[in-house]
């Protein structure tokens, strides 16, 4: 784990870094079930609602660079799921594997704790071992598997649901 990693709220000047990060996701990985990469603009519009909602949006910063971020929102639209958040973390590939992933989902239970949220959720592309693993290894459990739900790089793709009980 890299200690000279610094968390911190993201700021809209963060907006470029983040949206490097997330289209390399969508581009390459199943992470992330787009095709299409997003706009400046549609970050923009993400970061304003975002906050207009009161949702963190974290950033891990390494020698004045964002290699990762981190967020979460309500898990449904509807009233009676204003307790239950799913988390988003994406970490720039290069940086993979180093512990950044960890402290940015720590944070985020931290928030989400004293939000007095009271479940955190995960969906999960079913080939992510790690993803999955790493999880676990939190404290998340598998609560569901949904199969051939998404589509993406010409195959079909099962999604896998874990909750921490906060």
């Amino acid at each position: 784990m890299d200690n000279n990693v610094i968390l911190r709220e993201a700021q809209e000047r963060d907006l470029p870094a983040i949206l490097e990060i997330l289209n390399h996701h969508i581009l390459h990985t199943t992470v992330i079930y787009n095709y299409n990469t997003k706009s400046l603009l549609e970050m923009k519009d993400w970061f304003l609602e975002k906050q207009n909602l009161k949702f963190p949006i974290l950033v891990a910063e390494l020698d004045n660079d964002v290699v990762g971020y981190g967020t979460f929102g309500q898990f449904r639209p509807h009233e009676a799921y204003r307790y239950c958040i799913e988390h988003s973390v994406y970490v720039s590939p290069d940086f993979q594997g180093k512990g950044i992933g960890k402290q940015l989902i720590l944070k985020l239970i931290t928030l989400a704790k004293q939000r007095d949220c009271h479940n955190m959720v995960a969906g999960i592309d079913a080939e992510n071992k790690f993803s999955i693993q790493f999880h676990k290894n939190l404290g998340f459990q598998e609560v569901g598997y949904l199969k051939e739900v998404g589509y993406k790089f010409d195959r079909w793709l099962d999604l896998v649901f874990l909750q921490l009980n906060l």
